[in-house]
């Protein structure tokens, strides 16, 4: 079992895992044990840049939460490199639309890319 740190998207922010091929976050509808998604429902899954949560940001309406979530350029460094706990911040996409702006360890992460390659 993986922790899933939320920053932001359709997702409550907070603590989700990844477990059993599943992801496990907490929704407005499912706010207490969360809802559980199978990672074969993800549609695509990279790494965060300034850029690209940028775009998200927009297109979802997050506007300074990934701001907020990632800080300037050198942090988002920081939180993608995660020093020797090899942290990665990735955003994911699901078939059904929703986002996610999150962070977790980087073979967790590795996992996630392998089910959607």
């Amino acid at each position: 079992m993986a922790k899933v740190k939320v920053h932001a998207g359709d997702f409550l922010e907070g603590d989700g895992q990844l477990s059993f091929g599943a992801l496990t976050l907490k929704t407005a509808k499912h706010n207490i044990m969360g809802e559980t998604i199978l990672i074969s429902q993800l549609e695509s899954v990279d790494l965060a840049s300034e850029e690209n949560v940028k775009k998200v940001a927009g297109t979802v309406g997050w506007g300074a939460v990934g701001a907020l979530a990632l800080g300037p350029a050198g942090l988002l460094a920081g939180l993608l490199l995660g020093g020797k706990k090899k942290d990665v911040t990735f955003i994911a996409k699901f078939k059904d639309g929703r986002k996610l702006l999150a962070t977790t360890d980087s073979k967790s992460y590795t996992k996630l890319q392998a089910a959607v390659f």
